[in-house]
């Protein structure tokens, strides 16, 4: 084992103790020793082990653990530390400029115990509240963990969608000063709308083809290198770019097979024929297809509903009338109600707003307790009188508690206009508890909604185990209706299930989930992703007119 291996070891340890609050004086004791270790002009490896007290700065119950270190190459201590402490929170001590004493409020103090939680909350504006930060901290802290997660090679869809932008325009620009006539599009994971991308495509078609290839190399966004077939680049953040260039009479082809993922290309390719083809609506025509969104061309069974007709027609933005779950200063948001409310109607032009902050439970996030629901709901209808024909719907995300029950009684519920139910705690529990825990908030007949049905964070968080089926067939049953969660670290309930919740006669909502104005945001991102899972506007909730939405809420509470 080498001094470096030995020195992490130790630091791990330190850091571990004093998040433990264990010994200061021991704590400093092993901080000193990795420091001393690590700067050594010899291996400790090759020192005889009954020589390693007699080093500076090294007694005998460090040369202890360092004996232990080369004989078994671990440290039961250590060990035994890490098993009493949660996997995320260890993860977090590798965040540059956040230590120990940081970790242990956000752990002790916030509840957070991942590197996605830590996010999320730093989104929610949740980290100035705590003693000892504050809005810089707070974003230093965010921008840390997107570097972090960036060294995987992989992003969320929002985190490359300015770049991939502002790039395709630059390349636009470059590229017709060469060929005036060239086209260009995006390909791949990034125009089919995915979540997560690892890699961002473009296709170049051009008559001047030869001319492009050989100034590529020379466009000054990027470093780009020729490969087999096309040109590559990684830039500085860690994100991976592909562009090709193909004769223009071919681009419509090449670009369908480098949009959908390869099942879909060759199924489609199979009926079509090679082409040439004009453009991606004759491919589809000439397979005996209607046009397939390239959001769809995941080989789930678009084609067979395009083959029989039966393709939905996909929502837009546009459909929008409303949003619900949204939180103000009442508990954890940036913004107050009115200015929520002002922000929908006058930037937005929605009709309505659905208020929903947390509930009772949600201690961390000022959750409302029943005298703070009352006062609450005397401002909102202060503000209908004040807003209208706008209008604030009364809701609340109330906390669906371990055994499955909501945070408050049933004389509050019915106090509400609609109840989002979600999970914030207790995120371990096996499948069939997850499970039995979710059937039975579904089944209270004040659940209006299920919110973020999975708890998921994409990329540091997986969702809690559920069985899909049965929550949705449930919310069939019980006439609830399943968020799609627009934050974009979420984007929960997961597109792939969207399909089955629409056959079963589920209702789904695109929800942003907005702590401040900028949040109403999002629901692009939850519009991409219903696109992906075949959403129509008559089966979205927040789709519905001022007129459609409040006849809803008012049956739902007199079944």
């Amino acid at each position: 084992m080498e001094n470096k291996t030995i020195a992490r070891t130790l630091r791990l340890l330190s850091q571990l103790m004093e998040l433990h609050e264990e010994n200061p004086f021991k704590i400093k004791s092993v901080a000193n020793a990795y420091f001393k270790v690590d700067k050594l002009p010899f291996a400790l490896k090759d020192k005889p082990l009954e020589e390693l007290d007699k080093i500076e700065g090294i007694g005998k119950g460090l040369a202890s653990k360092i004996i232990e270190l080369l004989q078994t190459g671990e440290l039961q201590e250590l060990k035994e530390i890490l098993e009493r402490t949660p996997e995320g929170v260890v993860e977090m001590l590798a965040i540059k400029g956040i230590g120990p004493k940081k970790i242990f409020i956000i752990w002790r103090t916030l509840g957070i115990e991942s590197i996605g939680e830590l996010y999320y909350a730093c989104n929610e504006n949740r980290l100035i509240e705590a003693k000892g930060f504050g809005l810089k901290t707070q974003e230093e802290i965010k921008n840390a963990i997107e570097f972090k997660l960036a060294a995987n090679g992989r992003f969320l869809y929002t985190q490359v969608e300015g770049f991939a932008k502002t790039l395709f325009t630059q390349l636009s620009t470059w590229t017709a000063k060469l060929d005036n006539n060239a086209i260009l599009g995006f390909a791949g994971q990034y125009r089919r709308a995915c979540e997560i991308i690892d890699e961002l495509e473009i296709v170049i078609g051009a008559e001047s083809i030869e001319t492009i290839k050989q100034n590529l190399p020379a466009f000054e966004q990027l470093s780009l290198i020729e490969a087999e077939n096309s040109f590559i680049c990684t830039t500085e953040a860690g994100f991976r770019i592909k562009i090709y260039v193909v004769e223009k009479s071919a681009f419509y082809l090449q670009w369908f097979k480098l949009t959908g993922n390869t099942e879909h290309v060759e199924k489609v390719l199979a009926l079509a024929g090679d082409g040439p083809f004009a453009n991606e609506e004759e491919i589809y025509s000439k397979a005996g297809l209607i046009f397939i969104e390239p959001e769809l061309r995941e080989d789930f069974d678009e084609i067979e509903l395009a083959k029989a007709n039966k393709l939905p027609t996909l929502i837009q933005y546009e459909d929008l009338k409303g949003s619900l779950h949204n939180h103000s200063t009442w508990s954890d948001g940036v913004h107050t109600l009115e200015q929520m409310a002002v922000y929908c109607k006058e930037n937005l032009n929605l009709e309505y707003l659905g208020i929903c902050d947390h509930s009772k439970t949600a201690v961390y996030a000022k959750g409302l307790n029943e005298q703070r629901v009352f006062g609450q709901h005397q401002e909102i209808d202060e503000l209908n009188k004040k807003l209208a024909p706008f209008k604030i719907f009364k809701g609340i995300e109330s906390d669906i508690l371990s055994d499955g029950s909501l945070d408050y009684s049933d004389d509050i519920l019915k106090t509400f206009d609609f109840v989002v139910a979600s999970v914030h705690s207790n995120l371990r529990m096996e499948e069939a508890k997850a499970t039995a825990r979710l059937l039975k908030a579904i089944e209270n007949p004040y659940t209006t909604i299920l919110g973020h049905p999975t708890g998921r964070l994409l990329l540091s968080r997986a969702g809690y185990p559920i069985d899909y089926k049965k929550i949705i067939d449930a919310c069939a049953a019980n006439k609830v209706v399943i968020e799609i969660n627009a934050n974009p670290l979420r984007l929960d309930l997961d597109w792939r299930w969207h399909r089955y919740a629409l056959e079963k006669g589920v209702l789904l909502s695109v929800n942003p989930d907005a702590h401040r104005t900028e949040g109403f945001h999002d629901m692009h991102y939850g519009i991409l992703v219903a696109r992906k899972g075949g959403l129509s506007a008559d089966k979205c909730l927040n789709a519905f007119s001022l007129e459609e939405i409040t006849a809803y809420f008012n049956s739902k509470k007199s079944n």
